[in-house]
């Protein structure tokens, strides 16, 4: 997630699903053999915002249920996508073109 903060230059908010378990149902088949201990942590969460560029901006929420709330500044990944814009660069005709040759192929042959 970091890595796309970066490369985009955008916001990225992680969700994360922090499970215990104590919090899946007991009447499961082998429950107690595949949770032998109610305070194990199945999935630890780490819900997390980062900001343009990266670096963490709120978070990440270790081993913790709740929510993650925090303000953020649009106006930052606006200006960050002045800089570069990691997917409308694409769309630029001088850098980018795309070719379809329609002819009849012949088919690849193995010896």
């Amino acid at each position: 997630m970091q890595h796309i903060a970066r490369e985009g230059g955008c916001w990225v908010i992680g969700c994360a699903t922090a499970l215990e378990a104590s919090d899946i149902p007991a009447d499961i088949p082998y429950y107690d053999e595949l949770f032998p201990s109610k305070d194990e942590w199945v999935n630890p969460g780490d819900a997390v915002i980062y900001k343009p560029f990266g670096g963490v901006h709120a978070g990440p929420m270790h081993q913790e249920k709740g929510l993650l709330i925090s303000d953020i500044d649009v106006e930052a990944a606006r200006s960050s996508r002045r800089k570069f814009d990691a997917s409308g660069h694409y769309a630029r005709p001088d850098v980018f073109s795309l070719r379809v040759n329609r002819k009849k192929q012949t088919p690849v042959a193995f010896d």
